[in-house]
């Protein structure tokens, strides 16, 4: 079966893409800031996620929000290997694992 669409490598994301995000919610009960912080480090390069985390940040968000396994976002992103850039952008703007 072939895959509905294909892979995006380096799309260049527009100021409203990034904070598109922000209106990610939780569909499984659990925490929307927790989820929202986790779909956008998946989803963006380094330098589009530390804009992301600006208008996180400034829209009242929580950086350390938790999800169901009480882990953080900072503390996800600490376990893998290609995650440092990110870790410091979360450690920058104020999160604590």
């Amino acid at each position: 079966m072939k895959k509905d669409k294909e892979k995006v490598i380096d799309e260049v994301w527009t100021e409203d893409h990034v904070r598109s995000f922000l209106q990610v919610r939780a569909h499984d009960g659990g925490d929307t800031d927790f989820h929202m912080l986790l779909k956008a480090y998946q989803s963006m390069r380094a330098s589009d996620f530390e804009l992301f985390v600006e208008f996180f940040v400034s829209d009242g968000r929580n950086l350390n929000a938790t999800g169901k396994d009480g882990r953080s976002v900072l503390q996800v992103v600490e376990e893998h290997r290609h995650g440092a850039d990110y870790a410091e952008i979360l450690r920058r703007a104020g999160a604590t694992a």
